[in-house]
């Protein structure tokens, strides 16, 4: 078991070590994910290459700063290894949303500095990146794949004004990752395709890095 640890830490996202896990066949891999059919939906995995391979494509590009992308992959390990024991992938959920708070602080925490004031908190750099980035849910991927939106998710647009009518604090990505961190880190359902969400949100954060390394990448192969 020792030795399946070591591989998995090292490289997890290959389907070779899946040969070693069990299958699931009579009790499948059960987990909420959006579809193009319903936004909650659930998907059941009764094979771990299959699982893995699903983890797998959820994956950052190549060209985001290592800084963050490490921290996804640790978070797709956590969910890969929540095959053994579903605990993890809440887990997982905390990790990938420490990384999206690394990426916006990358990204907009420049633009949002105060000095003699703390870092900017994760739904300060959200909202910015709604009012001041240009971000709308058409553009994101996910919202392309599965319909629906996102944005509520990001942000509230009137926090007081839902106060005063009396209404329940809105359910967002800064309220999921304090309640992660700070409240039940273990107590109920995965939330449906966060990890996807953020690495869409994540590669809408440096589409201009990214855009830039490969010009830039270009230009060196063209000239000698």
């Amino acid at each position: 078991m020792a030795e399946l640890v070591r591989n998995i830490s090292h490289d997890f996202l290959d389907t070779t070590f899946a040969a070693m896990w069990p299958s699931r066949s009579a009790d499948p891999f059960i987990i909420p994910w959006p579809t193009r059919d319903s936004s909650a939906s659930f998907l059941q995995f009764s094979e771990p290459s299959t699982w893995i391979t699903f983890i797998a494509e959820r994956s950052l590009t190549s060209e985001i700063p290592y800084i963050v992308s490490a921290r996804i992959r640790r978070a797709q390990k956590l969910y890969a290894l929540a095959w053994f024991d579903y605990d993890l992938i809440k887990v997982g959920e905390l990790v990938a949303l420490t990384a999206l708070k690394l990426a916006l602080k990358d990204r907009y925490g420049g633009r949002l500095a105060d000095p003699g004031k703390k870092p900017p908190m994760l739904h300060v750099l959200l909202r910015y990146m709604v009012e001041k980035d240009g971000f709308t849910d058409e553009i994101l991927p996910l919202v392309q794949r599965y319909g629906g939106s996102v944005l509520p998710y990001l942000y509230e647009a009137d926090a007081a004004a839902r106060r005063r009518g009396g209404l329940p604090a809105q359910t967002t990505l800064a309220g999921i990752r304090n309640s992660l961190a700070h409240g039940d880190p273990f107590d109920g359902f995965p939330w449906s395709g966060l990890l996807e969400l953020v690495r869409d949100l994540i590669h809408y954060a440096y589409r201009g890095y990214l855009a830039e390394v490969r010009g830039n990448a270009v230009f060196c192969a063209v000239v000698p």
